[in-house]
């Protein structure tokens, strides 16, 4: 990957990082992408670089988060065994609800968004589409 392609890509990653903790803090409608690019240490205008809109901002947020938590318990699910999988699965839940506490509280807020685009993210879980 060519270094600007590579350094355009961690910036991505950087911004919906910021997303996730500002929208999760703050709530999806007080948060504003100006609160994203000061966490992310970027200009505002910088955001809608990567990001269209706000909305935008919050769905690829959501796939970050659904993709991660829905990955670990698909390792779960592949190392266990039937006895083991219920205790697995609820030990990897706490430690999703402990170590990535804004992704479940940006899920949590989501669930009450009345955008339609939202609601269907919320819905179809990692099969979440950016837009």
């Amino acid at each position: 990957m060519p270094k600007k392609e590579a350094t355009s890509v961690n910036r991505r990653t950087e911004i919906i990082s910021a997303a996730i903790e500002v929208f999760a803090e703050n709530g999806y409608y007080r948060a504003t992408t100006a609160h994203v690019a000061e966490r992310a240490s970027i200009s505002q205008p910088y955001v809608f670089r990567f990001f269209k809109t706000k909305e935008a901002l919050l769905l690829s947020a959501l796939e970050v988060s659904w993709t991660r938590i829905t990955e670990a318990f698909r390792q779960v699910v592949a190392a266990s065994s039937s006895e083991q999988l219920e205790s697995d699965l609820i030990r990897t839940y706490e430690k999703i609800l402990e170590q990535h506490k804004n992704e479940t509280l940006l899920q949590m807020q989501a669930q009450t968004i009345q955008e339609e685009a939202i609601q269907e993210a919320m819905r179809n879980g990692e099969k979440i589409k950016s837009r």
